[in-house]
């Protein structure tokens, strides 16, 4: 049986636990929420199946489970404490929660988003917790563009790949991350968010793959690269950051400027973004869009970084 068959008979039988086995007979029909090589993602009623990378560490999601468990004002609690075995993968199960609408920008819940952050980034990280992702996946953006370059070269690579090197050795994912680790998210975005129970309970952070310890200013990276390259609007930007300081989120000062703790991973997430738009263009060979040139752009004007926003280790 391949993949998408089996996971979606394990997540019928976590949805339905009293069944013995039985057939489902409940009207709700599975849902694909998403095809990835790093996820597969499914729901039946009122639960989610997640399929997670091939090469996804048992010990590691477990303790990013267990993070997630111990945190329910702020992830999304998982069904189960520690992760199944499906064929090569390993599987979660978690409740529905109802996602941000993509249609409806200005209810994005950007006060909220902050506020969650600020609580995560306060707590403790559990004890072998591992580093959180986001610079690793920035440098995977990096070399999956390298690979489409060998044989689909494009100008625009030059000013991403000169504003990746750039970067500080840890925010290429080639040194350990500076300062006292903070918990992180990882991978922050709108899509990352849920309201649980659906419709409309309170909004808690998905996905833990990225979880781990680190710089926390990278959970802000994000919205300020769109702010910084004129994708996000002044006044989001500013009701996101004023929640988070609001909230004593220890990634930026309380008040005066933050851009000496966000400039080095705004950067970061900027040429990752490029990264993986320039590589998706040339796979399907087409020109870059408005807002892809526009990421190119931010990435050609970077100046070089001032060394004091690029330490490479603090012991």
């Amino acid at each position: 049986m391949t993949l998408l068959p089996a996971l979606t008979a394990k997540v019928r039988a976590a949805a339905h636990p009293d069944t013995a086995g039985a057939a489902c007979v409940c009207a709700a029909i599975p849902t694909l929420l998403a095809d990835r090589p790093d996820a597969t993602v499914v729901r039946h009623a009122g639960t989610v199946a997640k399929a997670h990378a091939p090469d996804t560490d048992r010990a590691e999601l477990t303790l990013r489970l267990a993070t997630a468990a111990g945190l329910p004002d702020v992830l999304l609690s998982p069904l189960a404490p520690a992760p199944t075995a499906l064929q090569d993968r390993l599987v979660t199960f978690w409740p529905y929660g109802a996602p941000v609408d993509p249609d409806a920008p200005d209810a994005a819940p950007w006060e909220a988003t902050a506020t969650l952050l600020a609580r995560l980034h306060r707590t403790t990280p559990l004890d072998g917790l591992p580093p959180m992702r986001g610079p690793a996946k920035a440098a995977r953006a990096v070399a999956r563009l390298h690979t489409v370059l060998r044989s689909e070269p494009h100008p625009a690579a030059g000013p991403v790949l000169r504003a990746w090197a750039a970067l500080p050795a840890w925010a290429r994912a080639e040194a350990p991350m500076p300062g006292v680790p903070a918990l992180c998210h990882g991978d922050l975005h709108l899509g990352q968010l849920v309201r649980h129970p659906a419709p409309d309970g309170p909004w808690r952070l998905i996905d833990v793959d990225d979880l781990g310890t680190g710089v926390p200013a990278w959970d802000l990276a994000r919205p300020a690269a769109w702010y910084a390259c004129g994708l996000l609007p002044p006044d989001e930007w500013t009701r996101f950051l004023g929640a988070y300081q609001r909230a004593g989120g220890p990634a930026v000062p309380a008040a005066g400027d933050p851009w000496p703790a966000l400039d080095v991973p705004a950067r970061a997430l900027t040429v990752q973004t490029s990264a993986l738009a320039l590589a998706k263009a040339l796979a399907a060979r087409r020109p870059l869009d408005e807002v892809e040139q526009q990421l190119v752009d931010a990435c050609a004007r970077m100046a070089p970084i001032p060394h004091q926003l690029a330490p490479e280790h603090t012991d």
